[in-house]
């Protein structure tokens, strides 16, 4: 059977006046597609209130009753538009995470959704219901309930979507689609139309904070088409959809930034194998992502110097994973710097296309921005700049590239 969901972020559900503007969206939809599964995030603001409530009661490191807290943002969104849409004359029942069930690992506030129990979804459709799921929220094997990372409501409805082989997934935001780049710092920026999966995934991981990065390759994995629209215009999206549907490849399709960043140097580590696996294994048990990495000689020829990037909310549990191995590393001190941003070229005709880095450095030289840290994949250049750069480097890399409108 066809079947449409829709995800519907804080913004889009900020107040009741928004949700009666998502319930008409839904209807809309729910007249040409009679299966409509609609996912919903907690109202604008709501999740950092909890957060920050969780704060100021706990003495202690709880995860479990965390997710407990601030899972309930949803389950207040998903019961006020199933509410508004009975109003408006639609059936409507709101589901939890565990009621469906979505279940996850016992992973709490990072939780991994292992599998879907699709059959109460099926039900509930075929009796004419629109279902109306919590994003963000699951349930682990002890029944507790569990959360997904902050910005889960995206991957839960993918996630439903590749359970229900959903015909697409659709992610209502406050903007109207996948742009070459923020337009605030790049007013000459424009839409795409499509984006492939990959590229969507590298935009997402570099910065572009339109969709969560686990959303995208989930829907690359399980192949779910996904199209990211706006909530307050009735106009088409971007859509993210496989390699193979995109006609013509650009060389480079965005440029992505992000400021977010703190650049960390483990200076004199003892040259010897294993040393990495130390300094990484420490920093991996305390789940802190690392990104751009470099080894470069040290001053003394026995010792090497490692450079990486991490987030900034994550450098001081870092700086401080790294002083409790010092000794059983050898390293001889630490070097931390925030002032610090990310600008990241990105595009999958790069696979069949040289010279795309050559013109990228030069770009950055002649408007003499200084590259401290270098990483590549097959479809993407990261550079590592001064924060005071970010803006020009981002308006300069994307008229060369022949981004602007």
């Amino acid at each position: 059977m066809s079947i449409i969901v829709m995800k519907f972020g804080g913004t889009s559900l900020a107040d009741i006046n928004c949700m009666n503007n998502v319930a008409d969206r839904v209807i809309e939809q729910a007249k040409k597609v009679k299966n409509v599964v609609v996912v919903v995030s907690a109202m604008s603001g709501t999740t950092n209130q909890l957060v920050e409530l969780v704060k100021s009661a706990e003495k202690f490191n709880d995860h479990s009753e965390y997710d407990t807290v601030v899972s309930s943002g949803e389950q207040i969104s998903a019961g006020l538009l199933s509410i508004i849409l009975k109003s408006k004359g639609f059936k409507a029942r709101s589901w939890m995470g565990w009621q469906i069930p979505l279940k996850t690992d016992k992973k709490f506030s990072k939780a991994l959704i292992e599998e879907i129990d699709k059959k109460n979804l099926i039900k509930s459709l075929g009796s004419g219901e629109i279902a109306v799921i919590t994003g963000f929220q699951g349930v682990n094997s002890q029944n507790r309930v569990t959360t997904l990372g902050r910005g889960g409501s995206d991957t839960s409805a993918v996630a439903i979507a590749a359970a229900l082989k959903a015909d697409r997934c659709d992610i209502y935001t406050d903007v109207d689609g996948i742009y070459t780049t923020d337009p605030r710092v790049a007013p000459k920026a424009k839409k795409l139309n499509r984006i492939s999966f990959e590229e969507m995934m590298e935009m997402s991981s570099q910065g572009a904070k339109v969709l969560q990065t686990r959303s995208v390759a989930l829907a690359m994995r399980e192949n779910v088409r996904l199209q990211v629209l706006s909530s307050f215009e009735r106009k088409e999206g971007t859509y993210v959809l496989d390699e193979e549907e995109i006609m013509e490849k650009k060389i480079v399709s965005g440029i992505a930034f992000s400021l977010d960043e703190s650049k960390v140097t483990v200076v004199g580590i003892p040259d010897k194998p294993g040393q990495a696996a130390k300094l990484f294994g420490a920093l991996e048990e305390k789940t802190i992502n690392v990104d751009m990495i470099v080894q470069s000689s040290s001053v003394d020829s026995n010792a090497t110097d490692l450079t990486f990037t991490i987030p900034k909310s994550e450098l001081n549990r870092a700086l401080t994973v790294l002083e409790e191995i010092k000794n059983d590393v050898g390293f001889l001190n630490l070097i931390s710097d925030t002032d610090v941003a990310k600008v990241s070229v990105i595009g999958i005709g790069m696979q069949s296309q040289s010279g795309v880095a050559q013109k990228m450095f030069d770009t950055l030289a002649e408007k003499s921005i200084n590259l401290k840290v270098i990483s590549t994949s097959e479809i993407k250049i990261s550079v590592l700049i001064e924060a005071s750069y970010m803006e020009l480097a981002v308006r300069s890399l994307h008229s060369t590239f022949d981004l602007d409108m």
